[in-house]
């Protein structure tokens, strides 16, 4: 009785968490222009989003900045976490503390507090200032995915790698790395989520002439829901199952290689 209870609850859940998405991807396919009636079924809302050249060049910076800007974090947070790890235990308890500031405080905060900065030093507001925001807010998640990872290591492994002679770019290359690479394409694909959806932060520091995928769906919002931009999120919804695949595929690689 209770696994049964527990299976119609997990349904539920399921189906109260992907019905709207459903529901959207539904109405892409609508003949019509709103979504308070089904009228039929085609393709024309595809077509016009193909034909939309500035929404296209908006969605390839926008999975340029993801990808470029997880990569950055990526590198960055690795070695913070290593730091971070090998530091003294003062030391550490106040890295991670200020680490973990950036993934407890509101989005709202974080965009103004970039903004304020990049004002107070007189830095045009634009590209270079978004990826600077995404690399900055994601470099805690990486943190926060590695270090686990890194703890479950046994230090046994990095004596015995120097007590033969290793030096210490060695022992970070054959040792560590090998061993925290599926933490950090688990830390990657966090960031990549994070940059990809992102709005609060981003809305406050994309200034004049770039935008983001996120940001010009609010801007369009404002002035009335296109099925135009059903039809993407659903190409969006379907790459970021690919996405998933993909990590679940490596990761399991990865696992299965250091078995």
């Amino acid at each position: 009785m209770q696994k049964t209870l527990s299976r119609l609850y997990l349904g539920l859940v399921f189906i109260l968490l992907y019905s709207p998405i459903a529901y959207l991807i539904a109405y892409s396919f609508n003949s019509g222009d709103t979504m308070t009636g089904f009228k039929g079924v085609n393709l024309s809302h595809y077509q016009e989003l193909f034909s939309d050249q500035r929404l296209l060049v908006i969605l390839l910076q926008t999975f340029f900045l993801a990808f470029l800007s997880s990569l950055l974090a990526t590198i960055i947070g690795g070695i913070a976490t290593i730091s971070i790890y090998y530091a003294k235990r003062r030391y550490r308890d106040a890295l991670l503390a200020i680490n973990n500031v950036l993934l407890v405080s509101p989005d709202v905060m974080i965009g103004a507090s970039f903004l304020i900065l990049f004002t107070y030093l007189g830095f045009q507001l634009g590209w270079l200032s978004v990826i600077m925001s995404h690399v900055a807010f994601s470099i805690p998640i990486v943190v926060l995915m590695v270090l686990p990872r890194l703890q479950e290591m046994e230090d046994d492994m990095i004596h015995a790698a120097y007590d033969l002679g290793a030096s210490s770019w060695q022992v970070l290359r054959r040792v560590l790395l090998p061993f925290l690479t599926p933490a950090l394409i688990s830390g990657y694909f966090m960031a990549f989520t994070y940059s990809l959806d992102d709005f609060a932060v981003t809305f406050f520091v994309t200034g004049n002439g770039f935008s983001t995928l996120s940001v010009e769906i609010y801007s369009r919002a404002r002035q009335g829901i296109s099925l135009e931009i059903n039809a993407l999120s659903t190409l969006v919804f379907l790459f970021s199952i690919l996405l998933v695949i993909g990590y679940y595929l490596i990761s399991g690689r990865k696992e299965e290689h250091h078995a």
